[in-house]
């Protein structure tokens, strides 16, 4: 090892791109990590995110003072305690996306080691599962509902904790009966490329697909109130997130494939493609055109153009007449909003928190700390109390919002908070279709007053 002190400028086994020949050569990995590690070591701006930047602080802090020293071993453990978050690519001010020339992305440099851990080690029974929630929602159907009346049985629980390491104090989410893709057909929703007027296609997410069906439904009805003419797609498949997270670079490329193939005739159209889980949407509009072949990349990148936030769109027809603001029911002046870590991640702005903000008196309460959550990462024997830990801040924030309502646009943090703050937040979408409903046909408990009739002009001489 030199003992020339590490240059904070790229070295040269930089590189975020799969194509690149760089991205599995272990050594130029190495350097990468050293460069990137010194950089955060002297900086240090990141410090109250995830484990990884406290483990890595303390390794060179009361063991090795230089980040070339660290073992193996000790980059793994800073590497594995990442959850992908993407906060500290948010607070970095050395990123790409910020063009500073030290081109610091520490969330793609885990991948990129997953990627090359994943090589050498293959995939566990746990990445298997966890990282296929299409064929999870498929078998919990074929079970009759014994899945979900298992997944509450201690002892199935300790079985799954011993053979699979996922944590048996982890409450995991129902799957629901039917899928939203069947009720989309059977309600007419499901509609062809070339239909007139599509405006919008939605991409549901395999979480509402397989577990809460009722947030895709909301989605539809609040676009269709707006006069948004949206259409439902038959077959989708995850956005490739989870499979991802482990560095299954195989199947997140095939998953996409696959969703490229059934919306991009929509988006040729001339249809956005709105998303409802922020993660799903950053997938799409971030790490597609990054990760994909470069011979469908172009694809790639023609679908982020046209994919929104489900409430970012709605926020940008909200002046526009069709924009219903007929509101039944309010869930009051408070409501606690959590903008989820993949929708800052987009930099696109709490558009569901401000869409919100047209129901009469309500006035949110933003947190915005990570709920701990983070995909599968809560879900891990070695996961669980550290989310939970590192959740508090925005459990705690949520509870001194004091409102009975609470929102966020990401399901998975909606189990988060139900399970350590006790209250199950709705997505905002949601929100809205309730408060649209009058008190005595499902929306909230307070009705909202009818407006003033106008007067009438004084008669003039």
């Amino acid at each position: 090892m030199s003992d020339k002190p590490l240059s904070y400028m790229p070295s040269d086994g930089l590189t975020y791109d799969p194509e690149d020949s760089k991205y599995f050569d272990k050594e130029l990995l190495r350097k990468e990590i050293d460069r990137v590690f010194e950089v955060c070591n002297g900086c240090r701006l990141c410090f109250k995110y995830c484990d990884s930047f406290p483990t890595l602080f303390k390794f060179l802090d009361e063991q090795h003072g230089d980040t070339r020293k660290l073992t193996d071993a000790e980059v793994s453990t800073v590497m594995g305690h990442c959850f992908q978050c993407k906060l500290c690519e948010v607070q970095c001010p050395y990123t790409p996306r910020d063009k500073h020339e030290y081109q610091l992305d520490f969330p793609k440099l885990v991948h990129r080691w997953q990627a090359n851990r994943r090589r050498d080690e293959g995939d566990d029974l746990r990445d298997l599962v966890l990282g296929n929630p299409d064929l999870l929602g498929a078998v919990s159907r074929a079970s009759l509902g014994m899945a979900n009346v298992m997944n509450k049985v201690g002892a199935h629980r300790w079985l799954m904790e011993k053979a699979l390491g996922i944590s048996a104090k982890k409450q995991l989410p129902d799957f629901a009966s039917t899928t939203f893709e069947k009720w989309a057909e059977k309600n007419g929703k499901v509609k062809a490329p070339d239909a007139p007027g599509n405006e919008a296609v939605l991409f549901q997410t395999c979480f509402v697909q397989h577990n809460e069906p009722q947030i895709g439904r909301d989605a539809v009805e609040v676009l269709e109130k707006c006069g948004v003419n949206v259409a439902c797609v038959e077959g989708l498949k995850c956005c490739g997130m989870p499979a991802w997270e482990h560095g299954d670079l195989d199947s997140l490329r095939k998953n996409a494939r696959h969703n490229l193939d059934l919306l991009l005739p929509y988006v040729r159209k001339g249809a956005k493609v709105l998303v409802v889980n922020p993660t799903c949407s950053m997938m799409m509009r971030r790490e597609y055109p990054e990760l994909l072949s470069k011979e469908e990349r172009p694809r790639a990148i023609e679908l982020a153009k046209a994919v929104m936030d489900t409430g970012e769109y709605l926020w940008g027809i909200r002046k526009e007449p069709r924009f219903a603001k007929a509101f039944q029911s309010t869930p009051g002046n408070k409501v606690a909003y959590h903008a989820p870590c993949h929708l800052r991640a987009q930099a696109v702005g709490m558009k569901g928190r401000d869409l919100m903000r047209q129901i009469p008196g309500v006035e949110p309460a933003s947190v915005l700390e990570c709920c701990g959550h983070d995909g599968t990462f809560a879900m891990k024997v070695e996961g669980f109390e550290a989310s939970k830990r590192i959740g508090e801040r925005a459990f705690s924030g949520m509870k001194e919002a004091e409102a009975e309502v609470w929102a966020t646009e990401c399901p998975l943090a909606a189990t988060q908070f139900a399970q350590h703050a006790g209250v199950k937040p709705m997505h905002p979408i949601s929100v809205l279709a309730k408060a649209y409903r009058k008190p005595s046909e499902g929306g909230f408990k307070q009705a909202v007053a009818p407006p003033e009739p106008a007067k009438p002009e004084e008669n003039k001489p």
